[in-house]
């Protein structure tokens, strides 16, 4: 599939001059479970778990740059945390990771290893040209496993059918299901490193070529 161009608003590039985004793409079969993807990212969370805490969990450095650009946004990100945070926090509970399908479990693995928060959606449910911006007020948004989620002031993804993305949480409109035939992952990094974001891209793309049948990850940064 090709390389979605992504237009980032003037209006979030005020506020937030040092945004990149990694783009990933690639074809994929999606199965309900894979036996050594779920004993990896069952291991992983063990290791983890007795490592975290709030504190530890606050200052990764990836998560600190997400939540501090919520504040700038005028978001509280501890009642709309980054979703890496909010991994990371279930695992430091002992409560590990739910198990979705392989393509959602490689993208939890990779957050968690990383602390970036993984957008990932269904790349055939995305309508026309993608933008970020800042969320509006009452504007539309499911959440999933959240309901209707309150996105004024969240970074947001949105297609020509409005916000279908946040790095608090996917929408239920663009989910990754056992239909999916091709997705787009994004990474933002709000503090722009690169190497980093390098990093976290070739993590994600090789989790997906390991364990997700028909994984072709091609990706680039913006």
């Amino acid at each position: 599939m090709s390389m979605p161009e992504i237009e980032i608003l003037t209006s979030l590039l005020q506020s937030l001059p040092a945004l990149k985004l990694g783009v990933l793409t690639s074809s994929v079969e999606v199965n309900a479970t894979d036996e050594g993807l779920s004993q990896e990212l069952d291991e992983h969370c063990r290791r983890l778990s007795s490592r975290l805490d709030a504190e530890t969990i606050r200052n990764i450095p990836a998560v600190k740059a997400s939540k501090d650009a919520y504040r700038t946004l005028g978001k509280d990100p501890n009642r709309y945390r980054p979703s890496a945070e909010s991994l990371l926090r279930r695992i430091s509970k002992g409560k590990g990771l739910y198990h979705v399908n392989t393509v959602v479990d490689c993208l939890n693995l990779a957050s968690v290893k990383t602390g970036y928060s993984i957008c990932g959606y269904d790349a055939a449910k995305i309508f026309g040209p993608v933008t970020l911006g800042i969320g509006q007020v009452n504007e539309p948004y499911e959440g999933i496993g959240r309901g209707e989620l309150n996105i004024e002031n969240l970074p947001v993804f949105r297609d020509e059918k409005g916000a279908f993305g946040t790095p608090t949480s996917d929408s239920v409109r663009t989910m990754i299901d056992e239909a999916t035939s091709s997705v787009l992952m994004i990474i933002p990094s709000f503090d722009g490193c690169e190497t980093e974001l390098e990093a976290a891209l070739e993590i994600l793309a090789g989790l997906l070529s390991k364990f997700v049948k028909g994984a072709s990850p091609q990706y680039k940064i913006l």
